[in-house]
Order: C-alpha cells, then structure tokens, then sequence
C-alpha cells in the first residue's frame, strides 16, 4: 500500500499513520512540534515552549552578558544557558562606565567574577566559540587568563579568538626615532598560554593578538584540525612562527598576519599547505636591519600583502598564486628596495591589483634600474596613481603583459602623463571613482586612443547626478575612437 501511494504521488502510509497520531491542536515546525495555543497572539510566553536546544541555539547569537542575564529568569532557563555554545567577553564593556560609577579597579574584578560565573553556570557542556579581550596591568593578572582559555579548551572548542593587550604602548619612540620601553611601564613580562592551547585536537580556527609575546613556543606544538590561524601583532621568538607555529598545522589553508608598530616582524612565512594569505605590516620597527622578506607556500591561491618595501626578497615560492593585492609603501629607511624577486615569484598571476603607493615604489625601483619580468598568464590588472612617475609606468606594464584583457583603472584626476592603450590588446576598461571633470575626460580620450579591440567600458562615478552626462561623453568618444562595437555602461 505504501508503494501504491508513493506511486500515486502521495503520502506513505507510514507517515498518514504519524499523522493520524499527532496530537490535535498542534503544529510541526521542521523536526519541533509546538502547541498552537501557545503560539496564538498575544501568548506573552511562546518562547519558552520552545525545545531547551533550540533556545540554547538563539542565546548563542546574542552578546553573553545579555544570554547570561536570562539565567535570574528561572531555574529553567538557567538549564537553558547551558546550552549556549558560543561565549564572548569583552573587558572594554565593563571598563567604560557612566560617570560617578564605581573606580576602574572594582569594574575589573566586576568583570573577572562575571567570566567566572558565566563559566561555573555552563558546567562542562562543549562549546563551539569562545572569544575573550582582555586589557591587564600586571603579569599576575594573567592567571584569570591561562584558566579562562583552559576552560574552553578543556570544552572541545572549535573558534577561540584570544586579544591580550597591555594597557600600556610596549615600546615607543624616542625623541631619536628609536625603539624602548616606557618609563611608566608596570610589566615587560611575557605571556604565557597554557600549554594545551598548541595542542588541541579540536580548534579548527584561532586568533591571538595582540602586542604581546608568547615566550618560546613548545616544540611539540601540533594542531591536526587548525584551517584558519589570525595572528596580531604578536613577537615570536626566532623564527617560531616559520619553523614551529606554521608546520604544527598540517591543514592549515588560512594564515593572518597583522603586525602594527611593533617590534619583532616576521620576515618569513612558510607553509606547505595555506590557500590564502594575508600579510598587514605597518611597522618600521625594525625595517632597517631587517634581511629581506620571504614568502614559501607553494599551494597559496590568494596573497594580500600590504608593507613597507624591503630590501629584497630573497626567496618567493609562490608557483600556485592566481590573484595578488600589493600595497607596498617605500620608507627612508630603504632608499633603494629591491622588489624584483618578489615580482619575478608572483609572475604566475591572473590577477593583480596594485594600489597607488605600490605604483609609486615600482616606478621608483624601475628607475634605479629593476626590470620587472613578463607576465604571460596576466588577465586583469588595477592601476592607479596620483603622481605623473606612476602613471608613465603603466605602458611598461602593459608591455609586460601580453594576455592583459581587463584594465581597471582609479585616479584619473590626479597628475597624469599621456597614457595610450595598445590597440590590440585590452578588451574591457574599467574606471573608478570618475567625477566628470574636464581633466577626467582628457584623461579618458588619451586612454581610449585607438583601441579597435575593446569591447567594454564600464565607468563607476562618484556622483550618480553625473551618470547621464558621462554616458553622453563616453558615447561621443566611442564613437571616434573605438570601435561601434564596444559597449558602454555608467554606474
């Protein structure tokens, strides 16, 4: 019979018989039945019907100090906070009270016993995010720290996000520009994580920061399950972070590396199995004697590198790279960076996109003599500048690109040089931040040229009043310039 009302296109008989079983007067949602009375309007307490697990999944979602709040409504919903599975606690919430509040030094006990509370009332159940930002004054305070992370741990969590930043700057600069430590400093102590953090079997992502070092790193070190690593501003001994942080993670696809006016940059990154790497330096701490920057991961799909440009780059084995983010910045420390070696490893890319002060340092270091290599898989490329150096090197570029069909093009109305386009070359055009000035428009006829090849240009302004006025313009120099195929869109 079952058969028979399968074929039918109806139910099985099986589920007609679970039908016919439901209890009157209720309703299935997904696999939850709820009592329709309770869900009328006007029910003040529909919610608490639901089943505990669904509850413990919407407290998941709201900040832990409110899901902790709802434990005081009842010795059910206590049961129910245990259930949360994702916590984050954050001090900067308790440390900026109204004024005429309580001093600075009870507000942080305040928020020490809420952590601890939070914790004892969760009992042992797993958890899949743990976030915690903490600010401290002195080393002894990094104890709450060390117990709060082995609780998470000790819970199989999945994401831990860990920021442990001294209310002080660690060092700062002296009327000379260099480095040291502070006078009012209270610590210069290192912090310790508890050991189980570099060997957890579940962490699947995690993020540490920021301003802080670790001290030597276990050499047992070993996160089997680790795809997504975030690191901030954080010291390493020498070159932990390359030979013993990077291999401990056998699955690692994701890699972070955040590192902001402070000392001890890591110059070498190396990993046999990342995808995407994104590398944020804005420290000249130690730039001047600094041996060159490394990059060897030779399954990395995606690059964001952003840096003051070095010395050299002595060794780039990026043989997988498809599309690069370069904003590379020069600084008076290094008069004469030498990017070649950089360049000639990412020669490889479809993509690239170089932001205006990149533009600038290669038209520096093509000047004193760099030759940049050809790049024969180079589809589309993003150009700007603001100075008329930066602009006389796109024809090189272009010459260096012999496969480049899209051009995407930011900055036109700063100093710009005659720039023409090669007439068999480019298919789509692509300008940014277009704000319809005469000089913008100059720009954009030397650019067109005779390019007999395009088929696409595509304009994004920064006034949408200007948008019918600019496709005007556009269709005119279309018209004498390219070819009547070549389609025209303003946004």
């Amino acid at each position: 019979q079952a058969c028979d009302a399968r074929k039918a296109g109806g139910p099985s008989a099986s589920i007609q018989s679970k039908k016919k079983k439901r209890k009157k007067g209720t309703e299935e949602i997904g696999s939850v039945c709820l009592d329709t009375k309770m869900l009328v309007t006007g029910s003040k307490d529909a919610i608490s019907w639901l089943p505990q697990e669904v509850l413990g999944d919407i407290l998941s979602l709201v900040p832990t100090k409110l899901a902790a709040s709802t434990s005081l409504l009842s010795k059910k919903w206590r049961n129910v906070f245990a259930l949360v599975h994702n916590l984050d606690f954050d001090d900067s919430v308790f440390l900026q009270p109204e004024e005429g509040k309580e001093k600075r030094h009870v507000i942080r006990e305040c928020f020490r016993s809420f952590v601890d509370r939070t914790l004892a009332l969760q009992c042992a159940s797993p958890i899949k995010k743990f976030s915690l930002k903490y600010h401290y004054d002195y080393d002894s305070e990094l104890t709450h720290v060390v117990r709060w992370v082995c609780n998470a741990l000790d819970r199989g969590v999945l994401e831990l996000a860990v920021s442990i930043k001294p209310r002080y700057e660690p060092y700062v600069r002296s009327e000379t520009g260099h480095w040291k430590p502070p006078l009012n400093a209270k610590t210069h102590g290192e912090v310790f994580l508890p050991p189980a953090l570099f060997t957890s079997k579940t962490l699947v992502k995690l993020t540490l920061g920021t301003r802080v070092s670790f001290g030597k790193l276990p050499p047992d070190l070993s996160l089997p399950a680790l795809k997504s690593l975030f690191i901030d501003s954080i010291f390493f001994e020498y070159e932990d972070l390359c030979y013993v942080l990077l291999p401990g993670c056998p699955v690692l696809e994701e890699l972070f590396v955040c590192h902001k006016q402070y000392m001890g940059i890591p110059y070498c990154i190396s990993s046999r199995t990342i995808e995407k790497l994104s590398v944020q330096y804005n420290s000249d701490y130690d730039l001047d004697c600094m041996i060159g920057m490394s990059f060897d991961a030779p399954r990395l799909v995606f690059l964001d590198y952003s840096d003051y440009a070095v010395s050299e780059y002595p060794q780039v084995n990026l043989k997988s790279l498809v599309e690069a983010r370069l904003d590379l910045r020069y600084s008076k420390k290094i008069r004469r960076p030498d990017i070649s070696g950089l360049f000639i490893g990412i020669s490889n890319i479809e993509t690239l996109h170089l932001s205006a002060n990149s533009v600038d340092v290669i038209s520096r270091c093509v000047k004193h003599g760099v030759i940049l290599p050809v790049f024969n898989n180079l589809v589309s490329l993003t150009f700007g500048s603001k100075k008329k150096r930066g602009w006389r090197l796109l024809p090189y570029l272009l010459k260096q690109s012999p496969m480049l069909e899209t051009l995407i093009i930011q900055g036109l109305d700063g100093n710009i040089c005659d720039v023409t386009l090669r007439p068999y070359q480019v298919k789509v055009l692509h300008v940014l931040g277009y704000g319809g000035a005469a000089k913008e428009l100059e720009q954009l006829k030397s650019f067109l040229g005779k390019t007999e090849c395009l088929e696409l240009v595509q304009v994004e302004v920064v006034d949408d009043g200007i948008i019918s006025q600019t496709y005007k313009d556009l269709m005119t120099l279309v018209g004498v310039s390219v070819s009547p195929k070549c389609q025209i869109k303003v946004a």
